[in-house]
């Protein structure tokens, strides 16, 4: 056999041509030749008869096509390779929103991959599988075996255990790389024959996926996210799809083109179908079309609605349960790329009855929260705020896009989504027919009268938030609204009336009116006996406020920087409503201060509370009790020279176990704040303007504490703290801190409560100063935690 095969070989380098220029070329594809005759061999000697293609031949792997337009993936792509050929990596996750690049970057992966079999030192085996849509384990064995070589009636045949055998014992053997493009569920790789990858066998497997849930449902708890593109980059790639021979067409092309490239917000699915069908576009009439489109409804542009929203929908038709689908179209209310308040969201949702707030409100927020993570791993909504992760996501343009695509039943019933957010309306828009709409936002606009009156039997929310010109409503907008649940008219802040008529909206449970200039609430609010959400926070004019008792249904009042600040009268009437669950509020007498914190049916409900301006000496010593539910504290311009808290020796948990943000200003009298000891869960602390506070926790005063302070924090601010001379005796671990800024007259702040062993687990700490000579005199612990934290230091000044 063996000198049967060297015949083969020789004669392959004879046939090919004898002239040198061939000769490489000649020795690789005999060489090539050679090892397929001895994979053929070694079948043959495993007793494999059946119809095979010969392994050898395809298991190198397969180079596949790629765009000639790919852009900005360089750095994505030298990270991911990277990692991948570190010997600890054995899978690898690639996820991201539909159409940002991540089949484009798993294929360039492939591509290094092969060129890479030939080496010496290179995989054997590159097999690429396309999953999509519900994982049968038998069509996947299938791809993988005519990748491998099996094939034929035989194959087919065999029994789904049987295979996977088979693709187990042939794959054991070989160094093997598998790439699987586009799962949405994990796939149970020892059900389908593969073998474990591990550092001795040198096996890689790589796959794609829109969801992060799926990434650590597969044993990736680190996975990589491909972003969209950078603006520079959005605009490149958005320049090859058009050509340059149509932006030189009109000097103001160009122009015009980066608002309809800035519409795509760099997702490369949207800059690669719009650049083509811009392609032809060559005068400037067109191209300001194509911005007008994009602006008010991209379903009607050209090929959005049919090679762009349909792929992204693949993501929403996932989701499991019609709840959560709601709650996802219910976010393509608010402004494009606009900051989506989790908590403002989660009320809404409870309001329109997608998420069960009857029983438990605190049940239905976790359920809320839980839902918001589910269409962050799916990437239908992104992780928002800079500096506030936390509280907000945001919605990607042209996710938005399809989720209004897809309220509008595929534009069967495109009238029944009115969104008009941010797009400058003075007016009310025209609708064609009003009693088809069931969700409108006119949010961040500029009308400045509603007078109109419309038939909106199926309307369910309306969203006038942050109308800033807007003066009047008449009463007849509101008569015809029955099933009106949701009414936000924040941040309107010209608006000074409001109509008696709202008490005709007999369905409502959410009313938002903070931020209004509204001087007094109309009698017939008491008659809205379904509203559950009621928020009256900075109504700096409201004159007058009486009947809340009647309000039964009222589960969450927010009240704080209210004008018409709470008296005992008003607090009374809040013990009444027995459906109570959260409450905000601003104190500034001390008289009721104290009933509000004797009140265990209020302080049960208390989530903010804000302290300010009380001076009487009857509080120079302010008892907090044990508040399970209370979120921030705000104390600010108070005599107080001392607060604690009152500790129930039955309680095993913290006293202020939720408690997250605290805002000390302007109290001259305090020199401690070991009281935070018992807030085991703050992230934000900020200090200002107190004059006397030399310790933030005192050595002496913590002494029968036994806990480590600050395990959460993420944001210390202090301003304006001449006494201020330590913040801690020693140093923290400060796993999660990432800001510290110091400002203004803090001086005697010497020692920070850092080591080099700080701050290890989160993201860097940045060090923000306003006095070059406070850095310079800082005194750190040793060398080490000074080279550790010295770069980290930035000069910040701010307007005061």
């Amino acid at each position: 056999m063996q000198q049967k095969k060297e015949e083969v070989y020789k004669g392959f380098i004879k046939s090919s041509g004898a002239g040198p220029k061939n000769l490489r070329l000649s020795y690789l594809y005999g060489k090539r030749v050679l090892k397929m005759l001895n994979t053929v061999e070694d079948l043959i000697s495993k007793g494999f008869f059946d119809e095979v293609a010969s392994p050898a031949a395809r298991a190198v792997g397969e180079e596949r096509p790629l765009t000639p337009t790919v852009v900005g993936q360089e750095t994505v792509l030298e990270k991911a390779w990277n990692h991948l050929m570190d010997d600890e990596t054995k899978i690898m996750g690639l996820y991201g929103m539909g159409g940002v690049g991540k089949t484009t970057l798993l294929t360039q992966i492939n591509n290094k991959l092969v060129d890479l079999c030939d080496t010496h030192d290179g995989v054997e085996i590159v097999i690429w599988v396309v999953v999509s849509g519900d994982i049968q384990i038998h069509k996947i064995q299938h791809r993988i075996g005519n990748k491998i070589g099996y094939k034929g009636v035989e194959w087919k045949k065999k029994k789904e255990n049987q295979k996977a055998l088979e693709i187990f014992n042939f794959l054991s053997k070989k160094r093997f790389v598998l790439l699987l493009d586009d799962i949405w569920r994990k796939v149970d790789l020892t059900e389908i024959g593969i073998p474990n990858p591990t550092s001795q066998n040198g096996c890689k497997i790589v796959f794609t996926t829109r969801s992060l849930g799926v990434c650590t449902s597969m044993g990736v708890h680190e996975p990589m996210e491909v972003q969209c593109l950078t603006t520079t980059d959005a605009w490149d790639l958005f320049k090859k799809k058009v050509g340059q021979n149509t932006l030189e067409r009109h000097p103001d092309i160009p122009k015009i083109a980066r608002k309809v490239a800035g519409a795509c917000r760099g997702l490369p699915l949207a800059l690669n179908v719009i650049g083509e069908t811009m392609s032809c576009k060559k005068t400037t009439q067109e191209w300001y079309h194509a911005v007008d489109v994009l602006k008010t409804y991209a379903a009607d542009f050209s090929d959005v609605k049919e090679k762009i929203l349909p792929i992204l929908k693949y993501s929403y038709d996932n989701l499991e349960g019609d709840n959560v689908k709601s709650c996802f179209l219910y976010c393509s209310l608010f402004p494009e790329d606009a900051l989506i308040d989790k908590e403002r969201i989660i009320d809404f949702w409870i309001c329109e009855g997608f998420i069960d707030g009857y029983e438990s409100k605190e049940r239905a927020v976790n359920q809320g929260y839980e839902i918001l993570g589910t269409l962050v791993c799916a990437s239908l909504l992104q992780e928002g705020g800079k500096y506030d992760n936390k509280s907000y996501v945001r919605m990607h343009d042209v996710v938005r896009e399809m989720a209004l695509w897809i309220a509008s039943d595929l534009e069967k019933h495109k009238g029944s989504y009115i969104v008009r957010a941010g797009v400058g309306l003075n007016e009310v828009p025209k609708v064609q027919n009003w009693q088809l709409v069931t969700r409108m936002s006119l949010v961040n606009n500029k009308i400045k009268e509603i007078h109109e009156s419309h038939k909106c039997p199926k309307l369910t929310t309306l969203l006038l938030q942050n109308n800033r010109c807007l003066v009047s409503i008449s009463g007849e907008f509101f008569r015809s609204m029955p099933r009106l649940v949701v009414l936000d008219l924040s941040w309107n802040v010209n608006l000074k009336v409001l109509p008696e008529q709202i008490s005709e909206l007999v369905s409502l449970r959410y009313l938002d009116l903070s931020e209004s200039n509204i001087v007094s609430l109309p009698v017939g609010l008491q008659k809205l006996k379904r509203l559950m959400h009621l928020n009256l926070e900075s109504m700096l004019c409201l004159e007058g406020f009486s009947g809340i008792s009647n309000l039964s249904s009222l589960k969450t009042l927010k009240l704080l920087n209210f004008i018409m600040w709470p008296t005992m009268s008003l607090l009374e009437e809040l013990e009444r409503l027995e459906h109570l669950e959260v409450l905000t509020v601003e104190i500034t007498s001390s008289s009721v201060l104290k009933q509000l914190l004797c009140s265990h049916r209020l302080v049960r409900c208390l989530q903010k509370l804000s302290i300010k301006y009380i001076e009487e000496e009857s509080v120079r010593v302010l008892t907090l009790p044990s508040i399970q539910d209370l979120r921030e504290v705000f104390i600010g311009g108070c005599g107080i020279r001392e607060i604690m808290i009152e500790r129930n020796t039955m309680l095993i948990s913290p006293c202020l176990p939720h408690l997250s943000k605290v805002l000390i200003a302007g109290c001259n009298g305090l020199k401690d704040l070991t009281w935070l000891l018992f807030a085991p869960n703050l992230t934000h602390l900020s200090v200002w303007n107190s004059s006397q506070l030399e310790e933030i926790i005192s050595l002496e005063n913590a002494a029968t504490v036994d806990t480590v302070p600050f395990r959460k924090l993420e944001y210390l601010h202090l301003w304006d703290l001449p006494e201020l001379v330590s913040i801690y005796w020693s140093p923290l671990p400060f796993p999660y801190l990432n800001l510290i800024n110091v400002q203004n007259d803090c001086q005697k702040l010497r020692k920070l409560p850092l080591d080099s062993q700080s701050c290890i687990a989160g993201e860097e700490l940045v060090i923000e100063y306003g006095d070059e000579e406070w850095k310079e005199k800082v005194e750190w612990g040793d060398e080490a935690t000074r080279l550790r934290f010295l770069p980290s230091c930035k000069l910040v000044l701010y307007d005061v």
